[in-house]
């Protein structure tokens, strides 16, 4: 077997309850036990390696995640998680960009997966059939020091621009992530965490998953988001330290308003015990912050990264937390805001980021070109446009979709729709540049309207003259008003995926 950073790492708190979901609670060493014997199964006979070859794996999110995850990398495979609320055709494309050479399934996904992998060819292993989460006399010795330079891990890109990249972290690329964060985030065995994110992102894998794991922490799982449900296990004493994106926090926010004061009050008294409480992967809208501030005492800490860097900025976990901005760069990581042609650009000018350390991907799957254009030097460029104010990090948005070209000034999509969450009949919104033969770009919104409002683009535009006549946007602002939540992430998709 393969020695693994985490795998290793687990042994200093086998008997700590490592997961928490439906089917029960499961200790690190039980985990370990179930990872060690699943991992038996996808070597082929007399072999010991799978020599970094690709398996996938699609499970809901509980135990078997993560004995999934370690049995792969302990019979020397990568990683490929595949997400369950996924289109087949997105499996396939998964599959097949990577080609992965074996994948294992649950029982409740068997059905769908089955003749997929048969046209493809990839072996199917049914998680089912092997029993895990027995007691059995599996070996469970020191397997010795880990090659941090093998792959771990393949997870794909958003695919703003082109079809998703495999993105390929080693497990010293891996490492560097969660030693990182347990450090700047002070993660201890103490801490029990709710994880409603998905465990195909690096929001749910690194953040959530692998920090508390790596910490001895507890992981409490729930098999989908559901806000009633959600509110339940913050507000029942055990859980001190929750990560999500703000439309969760969005949607809880709206729940909370939805129950009685005693109730409310019952809430926030629970809140106010968390160690810790993380919001990132989109933009933190401001009146999201305040209002959880308001329900909770916490200040959210919002944090920058990707799937290529893991975590490269974050507010500090002691110290200020500045609405709108995602903190200054973590330890050990080296970051640049430079100009179009690469040199560095004063503080409180706009430029792109460029991020170094060993918390950087090694390449993206098969795509040696797109690796390259991806670096300068040892740099990666991250696409993203950010201004840097008193030390600050502010995200003004992502080159290829949130920064508009119109009337000869760029335009930060981002602080538009910032702005436009402030009107109080605007529940959400989503805006993008749309071609124009006169402004080169057209700054246009999608709105969705709060319930029983209603907007004019009269009384709008009057609006915007006031509250937008910074931001030097063209006098004529289309705006498509009160799109039903659909129809929006349709037209929109992939600018406004997030609000989905």
């Amino acid at each position: 077997m393969i020695a693994v950073p985490l795998v290793n790492q687990s042994r200093k708190f086998s008997d700590r309850v490592a997961v928490i979901d439906h089917l029960g609670r499961h200790t690190y060493a039980s985990i370990r036990r179930s990872a060690l014997h699943l991992h038996t199964f996808l070597l082929p006979e007399g072999e010991a390696d799978l020599h970094q070859s690709r398996v996938a794996f699609l499970v809901p999110p509980d135990f078997r995640y993560v004995v999934s995850q370690w049995a792969i990398w302990l019979a020397g495979g990568v990683t490929v998680p595949l997400c369950p609320q996924h289109p087949v055709a997105e499996w396939e494309y998964a599959l097949g960009a990577v080609r992965v050479s074996q994948v294992i399934v649950s029982g409740e996904f068997i059905e769908q997966m089955s003749p997929v992998a048969d046209q493809m060819g990839i072996r199917i292993i049914c998680l089912d059939e092997l029993k895990l989460g027995r007691d059995g006399d599996i070996a469970d010795g020191n397997i010795g020091e880990s090659d941090l330079s093998r792959n771990a891990n393949i997870l794909f890109t958003s695919g703003t621009t082109n079809r998703p990249k495999g993105v390929v972290t080693t497990h010293g690329n891996l490492q560097a992530q969660i030693e990182t964060l347990v450090k700047a985030w002070d993660w201890r065995k103490e801490d029990h965490t709710l994880n409603v994110l998905p465990l195909h992102h690096t929001h749910g894998i690194v953040n959530v998953l692998c920090c508390a794991l790596w910490s001895g922490a507890t992981c409490e799982m729930l098999p989908k988001f559901d806000a009633c449900q959600v509110w339940e296990r913050l507000s029942s004493g055990e859980v001190n330290v929750f990560m999500a994106v703000p439309t969760v926090y969005g949607r809880l926010i709206g729940d909370y308003e939805q129950v009685s004061q005693k109730e409310q009050a019952q809430r926030s008294r629970s809140l106010r015990e968390f160690r810790l409480m993380v919001s990132g992967s989109a933009a933190l809208p401001v009146p999201v912050f305040e209002k959880w501030k308001e329900i909770s005492g916490h200040d959210l800490l919002e944090r920058y990264g990707m799937t290529e860097i893991g975590m490269a900025l974050a507010n500090p976990y002691s110290g200020e937390r500045r609405p709108g901005t995602v903190g200054q760069a973590l330890p050990s990581v080296e970051t640049r805001v430079v100009d179009g042609d690469g040199r560095d650009v004063e503080p409180g000018e706009s430029g792109e980021l460029w991020v170094r350390g060993s918390m950087v991907f090694k390449e993206y799957f098969d795509q040696p070109e797109e690796t390259a254009k991806s670096f300068h030097e040892s740099w990666f460029k991250t696409g993203d446009v950010v201004c840097v104010e008193d030390g600050y990090y502010r995200i003004m948005g992502r080159q290829s979709v949130d920064i508009i070209k119109s009337g000869g000034y760029k335009i930060s999509a981002l602080e538009i729709e910032a702005v436009l969450r402030r009107h109080p009949a605007i529940a959400d919104c989503a805006v993008v540049g749309v071609e124009d033969p006169e402004w080169g770009e057209r700054v246009s919104g999608a709105l969705i309207l709060r319930k029983g409002q209603n907007l004019s683009m009269v009384e709008l535009k009057e609006w915007a003259k006031e509250h937008l006549a910074h931001y030097k946007i063209p006098s004529q602002i289309q705006i498509v008003v009160d799109l039903p939540r659909n129809v929006l992430g349709k037209v929109l998709k992939p600018k406004v995926k997030e609000l989905f």
